[in-house]
């Protein structure tokens, strides 16, 4: 624990269940509404959070897409007004599906949005590899992350997400400059502090594994937050010691993102399971026995020897068998 941590986390690793700015770590079991009706205006810097997607699951139940954006917008509404000036929002959603027709929610949540006068500044790709197949259309591989900033003085943290150029010797080849590196020494603008990531921010696309049943982070909860999204987002958008809240906290992987850069962190969920593994978690964090994926690990690409990447042989005559009808 570095020093800056020490002087956040000095005392014990306490969790509050109210809001209070003199803590450090908050976390409520109740009703998000009502809990962020607790915090102060203008109070926190970063907003991170992935909002049930009206899918059916156990922790919500599905109704028409009308009704459940009615839902959300007294809560974009709290969000915007406990937003600091110079804060960040991040929405991470998916798809909404009704027989079998998709309802892309960014492009639903977006008016909402613009209505309160945000300012969206990235809609970032999240791609993972593996997921839900379809069998009557193709299968899902990405969600969506809207970042939006509340006014134009926004907090970025550039210095916090830059990497090594990729060809730092390269120079000027004409005028006033000729001859002189034209890189940024301290590195390539934009980008991250994850080798793994060097085009991400460039192209919008992160390529980061979900965290399904082989993921070391693995819990109870049926669409959790990978930490090392979250990470991303509180280096370049927040401080340390900023707040950083998830209205929609699940078992808390936002939460451990914060914690874990120096950052105080706020959450809220309804369901009693989540909140107590999310409180599990961080004490384990603390402790040091909580498994998480590595920052910046390259996504696992098979080599081909692996029995498991190998077709199987009875696979064989069907193959042949597709190939002479079609």
């Amino acid at each position: 624990m570095n020093q800056s941590m020490e002087t956040l986390f000095k005392e014990s690793v306490e969790i509050s269940s109210d809001f209070n700015e003199e803590k450090a770590i908050v976390l409520q079991l109740g009703d998000t509404l009502k809990f962020l009706g607790t915090i102060p205006d203008r109070t926190i810097s970063l907003v991170i959070t992935s909002p049930p997607y009206n899918i059916g699951k156990v922790y919500e139940k599905k109704v028409g897409i009308k009704e459940y954006l009615l839902q959300q917008r007294p809560v974009i509404s709290e969000l915007v007004r406990i937003l600091k000036d110079d804060g960040s929002l991040c929405w991470e959603v998916g798809n909404y599906i009704d027989k079998g027709e998709v309802f892309p929610l960014d492009i639903y949540y977006y008016p909402i949005f613009k209505e309160h006068g945000l300012r969206l500044r990235n809609r970032i790709i999240w791609h993972f590899g593996h997921g839900l197949h379809a069998s009557k259309r193709f299968s899902g591989r990405y969600e969506t992350i809207l970042w939006f900033s509340k006014s134009e003085a926004y907090e970025f943290n550039l210095n916090s997400v830059r990497v090594p150029s990729k060809y730092p010797g390269k120079r000027y080849f004409k005028g006033k400059r000729k001859g002189e590196p034209s890189c940024n020494p301290l590195g390539k603008n934009p980008s991250d502090i994850w080798s793994v990531i060097k085009n991400d921010w460039e192209n919008e696309i992160w390529d980061i594994p979900n965290v399904k049943s082989n993921h070391p982070e693995k819990t109870v909860h049926p669409c959790q937050f990978p930490v090392e999204l979250v990470e991303r987002c509180v280096l370049a958008l927040t401080n340390e010691n900023d707040w950083v809240l998830d209205p929609y906290a699940g078992v808390g992987s936002a939460l451990i993102a914060a914690i874990k850069n120096n950052r105080k962190a706020a959450g809220c969920d309804k369901e009693e399971v989540y909140v107590e593994t999310a409180k599990k978690r961080i004490a384990g964090y603390f402790s040091g026995d909580l498994k998480l994926r590595p920052v910046g690990k390259p996504v696992f690409t098979p080599t081909g020897k692996e029995k498991v990447s190998q077709m199987p042989q009875e696979w064989g005559k069907e193959i042949q068998e597709n190939a002479n009808t079609g």
